[in-house]
């Protein structure tokens, strides 16, 4: 069992604690608290030099100086402040950047509710577990025999057939019934690699239908999507050595992940609203006539400055887009605006908790919408390396770590 040091100000308060508890006996984990004492917190406010008015907060990063001191041990970091408290959020990234400038424990930071269940947090803990108890796996670079690796997604499930470190297969399609989308994109990939499920070393799944289709495939790796995308972005960007970002915005939810040799050292998931998600970029290409797949050339026509498209809610979202699209915006400027206040959103709500690290990767389907990539550019003043297959990085990411159980009963 694992240990995870939960470093929090509030959670007892708005009745989540007892599903942050819940969340961590999911993946066989402990949380613990550091024990400090007054006189430790008051010395950790005067070296930090951080005077918070919270006294939780006070104590949160006191706490983290008793990890990184070694006073207490942990395998594992779970970093969380209340959604509503712009000083939580201040110290939050503070102590992240503290622990990771002094320790090698992996981090994980989020932004609670009182209505947040265990649910919600169930993937950032079995990505906390996995890195904790399986560096040697995430660490692999490279992908051996014949394997599938299958991503369950909420708008499209992939499959990918590998050989030898090469993709010779791949399937796409949208996720409705969760097998029977995968047993489609299965078969579109066995038929381009050109070998039947019979010839298949081990089989990885990931995304939210990992469990189900690992059932129904009798999977070797059933892995959370955080630590497969990350290994299958620094794989098909070939940076497995030294640090990367990995931005992945999916249908629902996006990833932001900080790597450190291959390995992920801190994450952060989801958003606000499904303003900044894939699901917005399919709306905007309906709302202006295009299929998905057009929204990138068609972005790329247009300029974002002509529209204003401002809201966090998907719903005002929608509201910008139909409001502009009437008094006469030309869909070109409208696609365009659409991709960047997606990015502006991710900006915004998860890329100021982690401190980027060049490379930048961009991955998933979303990768592909030139729009996009131009507003990530143009934010964050660093060109976003897109690489072959992005959109299937996490089918990749099953393929290749799958690989380390052929063999195995």
């Amino acid at each position: 069992m694992i240990k995870i040091a939960q470093l929090a100000c509030g959670p007892e308060y708005s009745g989540i604690q007892k599903e942050i508890e819940k969340a961590a006996h999911m993946v066989n984990a402990q949380v613990i608290f550091p024990d400090v004492s007054y006189e430790y917190i008051k010395e950790t406010t005067d070296i930090t030099g951080f005077e918070a008015q919270s006294p939780g907060l006070q104590l949160m990063f006191a706490r983290a100086r008793a990890l990184v001191e070694g006073l207490v041990e942990a395998d594992a970091v779970f970093l969380a402040t209340c959604f509503r408290c712009a000083e939580g959020a201040l110290l939050k990234n503070e102590v992240r950047r503290y622990i990771q400038k002094n320790s090698n424990l992996p981090v994980v930071m989020y932004s609670f509710t009182e209505n947040t269940k265990s649910d919600e947090l169930l993937t950032r803990m079995e990505a906390l577990q996995t890195i904790a108890e399986r560096k040697q796996l995430l660490g692999r670079k490279r992908q051996e025999g014949l394997t599938l690796g299958l991503d369950s997604g909420s708008a499209t499930t992939k499959a990918v057939i590998m050989r030898d470190n090469e993709v010779i297969g791949t399937g796409w399609h949208p996720t409705q019934a969760v097998i029977r989308s995968a047993n489609k994109a299965v078969d579109d990939a066995l038929s381009e690699a050109g070998v039947t499920i019979n010839d298949l070393e081990a089989i990885g799944t990931t995304g939210y239908g990992r469990h189900t289709l690992g059932k129904h495939f009798n999977a070797n790796l059933i892995q959370e999507e955080l630590t497969v995308n990350s290994k299958g972005a620094v794989w098909t960007a070939d940076v497995l050595e030294g640090e990367a970002t990995v931005i992945d915005i999916g249908g629902m939810d996006n990833k932001v992940i900080t790597i450190n040799n291959g390995i992920p050292d801190s994450f952060t998931m989801g958003g606000i609203c499904a303003g900044a998600s894939g699901r917005f970029l399919e709306i905007t290409a309906n709302r202006v006539g295009v299929d998905i797949s057009e929204l990138s050339e068609l972005s790329m026509k247009g300029n974002p400055k002509n529209v204003h498209m401002a809201s966090y809610c998907i719903i005002f979202g929608i509201q910008d887009l139909v409001t502009e699209l009437a008094a006469g915006v030309s869909r070109e400027d409208v696609a365009a605006a659409a991709c960047y206040s997606v990015a502006e959103q991710v900006y915004e709500q998860q890329l100021q908790e982690v401190d980027i690290r060049e490379p930048l990767i961009q991955v998933g389907g979303t990768s592909l919408i030139l729009g996009l990539n131009r507003a990530f550019e143009d934010i964050l003043k660093i060109k976003p390396i897109v690489p072959k297959h992005s959109q299937f990085i996490g089918a990749i990411g099953g393929a290749l770590l799958s690989s380390a159980f052929i063999g195995e009963e």
